[in-house]
This record gives C-alpha cells, structure tokens and sequence, in this order.
C-alpha cells in the first residue's frame, strides 16, 4: 500500500462487546506491534442508525487516507456500509465471518437481548432496528478488492454460502472448519495485518 495505515477502527457484532476474545486479541496485537496506531473499537449501540452516527462522530477527524476497517458478523455488515463513505473509500477492510441478511436474521432477536461477554449487560433490540439494518443496506461495488472476507465453512450461526456469493467479487479467505467466533483468530492473524497494511 501506497500510504501506510495510521488508524483501524474494529467493529464488534451483536450481542458483543469491545471485550470480545477477537477485539481484545486485535487490541493487545496493536499494543504490541503498532503502538503507533489509531486503534478504536467503540461499543455500538444496538439501533443501527445510532451506531452509523456514532461511527460518523469518532471518526471525523481521521483521515481521507491511511484507515483501514476490521469487522466480525453484524460488524462486517457495517464495515461494507463504512467502506463506501467518503473518508474510507481508499480504505481496506477485514470482515469475519460478515452477517449477510442481518434485516432477515435478526427479526427473532426483537426484545431483550443480553451481551455476551456479560449477560449482566441488557439492551432491547427494536422492530424498528431491522428497519434501520435494511436503510442502510449497500451493495458491494467499488469497495470489493478492498475487502478480505473470512469466513468459516464451520459458522455455526451464517451460511457461509451466502456471505461466498455475497463477497464473490473480491478476495476471501475460505476455512474449511473454524466457527462463527473463528477461535483460531490468532492463527490468520499475520496474513490479515499483512491485508490491511499493519506491517
């Protein structure tokens, strides 16, 4: 990459947290690699509209060049939104395990939903959320090369099928096994720094 990358913004999924094993490996990676880095993993609120304003307000004193974005499930779903805005659209991103559908997926988690590195953690998930989720829907265009899709023969929760057509038209990285948390994270973790221009 032509400019080398000085800020990533790590995207959680539902029902997660910053505290997620991946986003707590990412951060401990960046602490160890690229103290340098602009590194942000914000909690997002549960309405997507909310979590897009959020998103708008941290990152609008980053760059036009140099970012790089890094999303797991519904967080991919919202990396692939990010990566056609203006301030990312020379950005490379990183999607595991990227929710595809998440309008249709999420409809039976409307009601009260608890976190899942803390069940102590409780938020109401709205009808009017999957309104939003379908408002903000983007196809992948001009972003597809600039996205790394991993994603999981052994998702337990996506068709991995859906998110391979979905993410045809750009690199992907298949696992033959894994799961939807890819607990073997820290074995691709090189390749995906490598990706997004880590060093």
């Amino acid at each position: 990459m032509t400019t080398p990358t000085t800020h990533l913004l790590y995207l959680h999924g539902f029902r997660s947290s910053p505290g997620s094993a991946k986003a707590v490996r990412m951060a401990n990676w960046v602490r160890a690699h690229r103290p340098d880095l602009r590194f942000a993993c914000p909690q997002l609120p549960p309405s997507p509209a909310a979590a897009m304003a959020l998103l708008q307000a941290l990152t609008a004193d980053w760059p036009s060049q140099g970012c790089a974005l890094m999303g797991s499930s519904l967080g991919g779903f919202y990396a692939t939104v990010l990566a056609e805005w203006p301030r990312f659209q020379s950005s490379r991103a990183v999607l595991l395990n990227p929710a595809v559908h998440p309008a249709r997926d999420l409809e039976k988690y409307i009601g009260e939903q608890t976190c899942w590195q803390d069940p102590a953690q409780r938020f109401y998930f709205r009808a009017e959320f999957i309104d939003e989720l379908q408002a903000i829907a983007t196809p992948v265009s001009s972003a597809a090369q600039r996205m790394l899709a991993v994603i999981a023969k052994g998702d337990e929760l996506l068709d991995w099928r859906e998110m391979q057509q979905r993410y045809a038209a750009g690199p992907i990285l298949l696992l033959e096994g894994s799961d939807h948390g890819l607990s073997d994270f820290e074995d691709y973790l090189p390749e995906l720094s490598k990706f997004l221009g880590l060093g």
